[in-house]
């Protein structure tokens, strides 16, 4: 038997050190090569690292939240002699590729507050986890959220039947409370014991990427009432005709306003370096999409949004929604965002006071659709009382380089459109 030092890999270019997220294995565990043995954060992406022999872990370096460097030893494992010296020499070589190719850097991920995309149909059947890798293990296949939630309802996994793929889901555990309400399972109300927990990956990096916004940009928020009911006619109109194409949500409608309005205020699609003094306009729209997903939020981007048109939105949406759920989202397609559009869905409230993508200017928080009973023109010269379905659309902006007047105008041009949503069909 002998001891293979299984050294940090290389886990991306300009990458010199990671943050340990979660061990998936532990002193004394007998591992399989390419078997998962914990999950790491560079700050571009969340990694899984695999074994590269197969043995028995006699050490694990850190704990989760910890930083090590590209290199660097991660564990030991007790293998044969001819497969620690076979595997010995393959790190080393790509240790040595590793350290001639990369120089310590610096950089800041960008998230932003949450958007919660409808899922297409493709999406609802198409299976996905918190973190978008299977889990190696005999136990029952669930997320970290889902176990937890079970262990807090005091309810055995084992007992829980999923619905599709043997991975227990959020649904097949409400489904399993519903039916066996009479069991126990759902207290009215109930104590919990306090507990400490570590600020580590994901959510470090948003604690880290909110507070500097904060702390950075004298924020102020603007909020105008929008009359949806022709828009969501339009809306249905299309799905009805839509073939076999995804379903077309609010969204890529109100992207395509916004495309269509931000030539006209270059000011709201911009980012500012404040420590050169530059503030950069930009000419296409790069749209972040603020995205809650199971690990946190995430902002992936819609390269060129000005230049697809509804149906290339859909599939856009769908694609990046997707990517960033199931945590396979590139570094690519969540950086470089010049505006960000961000909205909880059904949970939209009433009005919102979004927080700045930083380093952009502005970030546009569309709420939940209401329908409230309003004075709308009779064709006769009067008024009547009418049904009608009303949205706000909240917009934050960086008081250093955009101007009151301008985000208000800005929303007003957004309004228009929205409120006569022909005009989003034509040039």
């Amino acid at each position: 038997m002998a001891k293979f030092t299984f050294n940090m890999p290389d886990v991306g270019e300009g990458v010199a050190e990671a943050e340990v997220v979660e061990w998936q294995v532990k002193v004394g565990d007998r591992v399989e090569e390419d078997q998962h043995l914990v999950d790491v954060m560079t700050d571009k992406a969340t990694i899984d690292i695999e074994s590269p022999v197969a043995g028995v872990v006699t050490e694990v370096a850190g704990e989760a939240g910890d930083v090590i460097a590209i290199g660097a030893m991660l564990l030991v494992i007790e293998v044969e002699g001819e497969a620690a010296e076979e595997a010995e020499s393959e790190a080393e070589a790509e240790v040595e590729v590793a350290e001639k190719g990369h120089e310590p850097v610096s950089a800041e991920p960008v998230e932003a507050p949450s958007f919660t995309p409808e899922p297409t149909p493709e999406e609802k059947s198409s299976p996905s986890t918190s973190s978008g890798r299977t889990e190696v293990s005999h136990k029952v296949l669930a997320s970290p959220a889902v176990r937890q939630r079970a262990r807090d309802l005091g309810v055995d996994l084992r007992q829980v039947k999923p619905a599709e793929d043997g991975r227990v889901r959020h649904g097949d555990l409400d489904a399993f409370l519903a039916y066996n309400a009479g069991s126990g399972f759902a207290p009215a109300g109930r104590t919990r014991s306090d507990e400490a927990i570590k600020v580590i990956g994901l959510r470090k990096r948003i604690a880290q990427n909110m507070a500097a916004a904060k702390r950075n940009i004298p924020h102020f928020t603007y909020v105008e009432e929008c009359d949806v009911t022709d828009l969501e006619t339009l809306r249905a109109q299309l799905n009805a005709a839509r073939g076999d194409r995804p379903k077309l949500t609010m969204l890529p409608l109100l992207i395509a306003a916004i495309c269509k309005v931000v030539p006209d205020f270059p000011m709201i699609n911009a980012r500012y370096d404040d420590e050169a003094g530059v503030v950069t306009r930009y000419g296409s729209v790069h749209l972040g999409m603020a995205a809650q997903t199971d690990n946190g939020l995430m902002v992936p981007v819609i390269r060129d949004a000005q230049s697809r048109n509804l149906w290339q939105l859909v599939r856009e949406i769908g694609r990046l929604a997707e990517a960033a759920r199931t945590g396979k989202a590139t570094s690519e397609e969540l950086s470089g965002s010049t505006l960000t559009i961000t909205s909880l869905g059904p949970l939209g409230g009433v009005a919102t006071t979004p927080v700045i993508n930083r380093p952009e200017v502005a970030i546009i928080g569309p709420n939940r659709i209401v329908e409230r009973p309003m004075f709308v023109p009779d064709g006769m010269g009067g008024e009547r009382i009418a049904k009608r379905k009303l949205m706000n659309i909240s917009i934050s902006c960086d008081h250093r380089v955009v101007d009151g007047h301008d985000a208000a105008s800005f929303i007003q041009g957004i309004k228009r459109l929205i409120e006569t949503p022909a005009l989003l069909l034509v040039d």
